[in-house]
Order: structure tokens, then sequence, then C-alpha cells
């Protein structure tokens, strides 16, 4: 192996090695950070031409290239290119806006981020594009679902609240042999973990507001895709006229150089932590495919190269005023939404109100929990005075 090819360097190098150029930046290791929007033309017929490396702030800095450069390293030979937006759910719209059109039918996987659903549910139905749900579980079956004005799957994997592991190859081998769209919500593992354009996934998108920004500090999207896919969201973009901020597509790099470091501690400690709760008496099940009690267990050892730290659990009934009084008791794991940042995180919640293609029934109450980068020795005492606090509450 040439370990100085990019081509032939492991993942961990290429997020260190790539979008960087020392020369241009003056023998800086990281590239300045390109406030700007108007961008100089030298002559007239520059301007005419629109000729130029760069032609407006909109479309591209040398800042956003040293982004979209390092991504691209990092997702693999089939990718095409990579959009950037102002976050993970601007994402999410800005693909569906970019493939669909009025008449179109979408399917979408039931385990969907619910801002997802609410898009399909409210802006794409009032454009006259039909969504119809299925079961993240049923494989190759999606094939039943189809219509002639289907163009596009909405995937995500695993589910980012219940878990379940859809069979994307399998999935994408049906949607392919109908010419669909495979669109893949990668956030939970980052291309880092999963190569999901390599697996019949023709555009991927991530919430880089998550663990590529890593630091609970910017909101950022990301949409790659393969050359089948890619003029279609490229021209997207450009005609909605969505993009991020220079200082969050800087953090952005900075975070996606040391995305390897902090993911592998994430799946390290998350794993840990989720077979420490899959023993506590309080715990009915925990839901993470990293485990190899999992259903999607077998899935995510063919698909998937590592987890993140975000599962979930769930509790042997308890009323819910016992588990707000757990919630409370927690110094360490804080409540509040998003996750893939630096710090421990748990809230309740409960799918049942929107599944619709699938029953949301647990044993008992629902916890997601995002593992930091704390110790897992701390997390763990906190968890107990936690548990400590729900026993007392439900029997008082």
């Amino acid at each position: 192996m040439d370990s100085s090819h990019p081509a032939e360097q492991h993942a961990e190098t290429r997020l260190v090695t790539s979008g960087r150029d020392t020369k241009a930046q003056k023998g800086f290791v990281n590239p300045p950070v390109f406030h700007g929007s108007t961008v100089l033309y030298p002559t007239a017929e520059d301007l005419h031409a629109h000729r130029g490396e760069f032609t407006y702030g909109r479309h591209g800095t040398p800042t956003t290239r040293a982004f979209q450069d390092t991504l691209m390293a990092l997702e693999g030979p089939q990718c095409a290119g990579v959009g950037i937006v102002p976050s993970g759910l601007s994402a999410i719209s800005t693909t569906l806006l970019s493939v669909l059109k009025a008449g179109d039918h979408l399917l979408v996987v039931d385990n969907i981020y619910r801002p997802s659903r609410n898009f399909c549910n409210g802006m794409l139905a009032r454009y006259g594009v039909e969504t119809t749900y299925f079961d993240p579980l049923v494989g190759a079956g999606v094939e039943k679902l189809f219509e002639p004005n289907t163009r596009a799957v909405l995937v995500e994997a695993p589910g980012s609240q219940s878990f379940e592991m859809p069979d994307i190859r399998a999935i994408a081998e049906v949607a392919h042999a109908r010419d669909a769209l495979v669109i893949d919500d990668n956030t939970w593992a980052t291309p880092l973990y999963h190569r999901s354009l390599d697996q019949g996934v023709d555009i991927s998108m991530q919430a880089a507001t998550k663990y590529i920004g890593g630091h609970s500090d910017i909101m950022f999207g990301t949409i790659s895709a393969n050359a089948k896919a890619w003029p279609q969201v490229s021209e997207g973009i450009r005609l909605l006229g969505v993009c991020a901020g220079p200082d969050d597509v800087f953090l952005a790099l900075r975070g996606l150089r040391t995305l390897s470091v902090r993911l592998a501690q994430h799946h390290r400690s998350g794993l840990e932590m989720a077979r420490w709760l899959a023993a506590r008496p309080e715990v009915a099940r925990v839901l993470h495919p990293g485990l190899e009690t999992d259903p999607g267990h077998a899935i995510w050892k063919r698909d998937f190269t590592g987890a993140s730290g975000l599962f979930s659990i769930v509790l042997k009934p308890a009323p819910q005023s016992a588990v707000d009084t757990m919630l409370n008791t927690l110094k360490l794991f804080g409540m509040g939404f998003s996750w893939g940042g630096f710090e421990s995180l748990a809230i309740p919640f409960d799918c049942d109100a929107y599944r619709t293609a699938t029953k949301w029934a647990p044993e008992g109450p629902t916890l997601r929990l995002h593992i930091g980068l704390e110790s897992i020795d701390d997390l763990k005492a906190d968890l107990d005075r936690g548990f400590a606090a729900l026993k007392a509450s439900s029997s008082s």
C-alpha cells in the first residue's frame, strides 16, 4: 500500500490530510475563514463568461471547498459531490425538493427522524407529493409498496429513537430496479462507520450539527451524492439558495479532523454503557444494534464498521413521575435535544403518536441516551443515583 496516495490511505489519515493546500494557505495548517459575498472579476470578458475559480460567496469559497474535499474523501469513490446547508433538517428538505416534483410518490421508513416526517406530511403534501411509510424491517418486501410514480425511498439506519435497522442493501436493489433513488439519513454512524454510498444509497445526508461538529456549537448539514443524483442535488442547492455560514463551515472542518478519535471513544463508551444497562434490574431492553442480542445486529455487523454513542433503553413499567424524578436527579446526563457533542444526554420519548406503518408498544417508559466523552465510571455512578431515585419514587 502506498500511504502517500490518498486513495490508499485509511479513513483516519484522509480526515487529516484531505482538503489542505499549505502553499495556498501560506504555510498555515488550516485554511482561513473566508467571509465574502462578492467576488471581483479581473476583466469584462471574465465577468461575461463567469470565468473564475470562485464566482459568488453562496456558491463556494476556499473554506467550503476544503470541507467538501475532506468529506468527499471520507465518503469514498462513489461520491460525486458534497453540498453544504445550514442544518440537518435543511439537508433533508433540500434533498427531497431537489429530486421530487408534484405527482411523485415517496416511500419513507416509519422510524424516520420526526422533523423529516413533518416535512413530508406538511410541505411535500402541499406541493402534491404523496408519502407512504413502511416498516423499517420489511427489507425487500418494500417492493409491494412501489407505485408507478415512486421516485425515491428515504431510510434512516438505524432510526434515531427506536433503533430498528433497515436492510439498505435489499431496499436499494428493489428501488434501483424501478429507477427510484435511495436517500439515507446517515447521521448516526457518519460515513466513517457507514459508507452508505458504497451500499446502494444514491444520496447520503447528515446533520453535521452532531458528530461532525462534535461540540454542540454549530448548526450544519451535508448532502453527499453519487454521479446519478449529484446533478439534481447541485441544481436544487443553487435554485433554493441554501448555504452555510463561513464560521460554521470552518468549525465543521475542524470537527472532521478529530472525528475518528471522538467517534472511536463514543463507540467504546456507548457499547460498554449499553451492556451495563442491559444487566440492570430496572431495564427491560436496550435498543442498540451493536449488541449481539439486538435484532438488527447482523445487518449492523455486515454494513457498519462501528457505532456511535446514541441508543435507547426501555425501562420496566414505572410511573412517568418516577421517570421524571430519575431525570431530575441526574447530574452528568443533561436533558436536551440533539446529540453528537462531547456531553452525555438523556431524554424521554414516545413514538406512538406519529408511527403509522408500525405499532410502537414497548414494555415500559423509554429513554434515549447519548454517551459523551466523560468517564464511564462517572456516568455509571450518575445513572446509579438516577435509578435509586426512580425506585424510591415508584414505591412512594
